[in-house]
């Protein structure tokens, strides 16, 4: 194909600003004039010039190609008062307020009651402890009865003790080893703890015995059954000695042997073990050691037992 003419233009192919080109300007373009006209020769532009259209009086009808086209009654028509569509909602009555309100606070109700949880928390505490020192209490006493312990206090010294009563008996009947401080004086004895050595409680043995009339009596209950017994004393001795023993008041047999086995001169050292082999009654007994004329006495003495049966272990 080749360019040419193709006749003259269509509505729709007008150009409002073909008076721009050189094409336009050939075929008649005007630029805009007062009558409102725009474009080429006798063409339909509704384009309108700016401030053309006015509310509030009477309206001039638009022009199109020299002819007026009249007004269209109804609403919204040209030369009558627009009608406002839409109105704010506060100028009707009961409308939404024109100021913003604060809404108001919330209902203050009750929280929780902290202080109910807090005492709640306190009695359970409490009461965790109070169980364990209770527990406590009971293993501690369970203890005590388990080891045998006792809660007396120990008896203390003193010059003139009590006779004591008998110690534990075992199965066999012997009856284990009694402290000086059991024993009850006579004569002049005394308890002392000068000389180390001594198997007692403290230290403590009899001393002053090196006197008539001097000595101790240990009382002993217990003795499962008439028989032999043999009769232990622990002392010390620089050199030999003999006392005299004494079954339930009667002297019994040869002097007790109170001699310095042990060949030591220093007090300390000479501690040493004798025993003989009185017979006693079943149930309760007392034994003695006194220093009667003709005996040699110069002796400590801390500890006496008793074993059934006839015995050479001194101990």
């Amino acid at each position: 194909m080749t360019p040419g003419d193709n006749g003259a233009s269509t509505p729709e192919d007008d150009d409002p600003f073909g008076y721009l080109y050189a094409d336009g300007q050939a075929r008649g373009a005007q630029p805009p004039s007062g009558s409102g006209g725009y474009g080429y020769p006798n063409a339909v532009s509704r384009v309108r010039s700016v401030g053309e259209r006015t509310y509030g009086g009477q309206q001039q009808a638009p022009q199109y190609g020299g002819q007026t086209i009249p007004q269209q009654p109804g609403a919204g028509g040209y030369g009558q008062q627009p009608t406002a569509a839409y109105q704010a909602p506060e100028t009707f009555p009961g409308g939404a307020p024109t100021t913003r309100q604060t809404p108001p606070a919330p209902a203050r109700g009750r929280g929780p009651n902290t202080k109910g949880l807090l005492i709640g928390a306190i009695a359970v505490v409490a009461a965790v402890v109070i169980g364990i020192s209770v527990a406590m209490l009971n293993g501690n006493g369970d203890k005590n009865k388990a080891s045998g312990a006792s809660t007396t206090p120990t008896q203390s010294e003193s010059a003139s003790p009590s006779p004591s009563s008998s110690s534990s008996v075992s199965a066999s009947g012997d009856i284990a080893p009694v402290d000086a401080k059991a024993f009850r004086l006579d004569g002049g004895a005394s308890l002392a703890s000068d000389v180390k050595g001594a198997r007692a409680d403290g230290g403590i043995y009899v001393t002053n015995l090196n006197q008539t009339g001097a000595g101790v009596t240990w009382t002993v209950n217990g003795i499962p059954s008439d028989g032999l017994y043999t009769v232990f004393a622990h002392y010390s001795a620089i050199q030999d000695g003999k006392m005299t023993l004494s079954i339930n008041g009667k002297p019994f047999g040869s002097k007790f042997s109170l001699d310095n086995y042990t060949h030591q001169s220093d007090p300390t050292k000479a501690w040493t073990t004798s025993y003989a082999w009185p017979t006693l009654t079943k149930g309760t007994n007392t034994i003695s050691l006194s220093c009667q004329s003709g005996d040699s006495c110069d002796v400590l003495l801390d500890q006496l037992w008793v074993q059934q049966g006839k015995h050479t272990n001194k101990g």
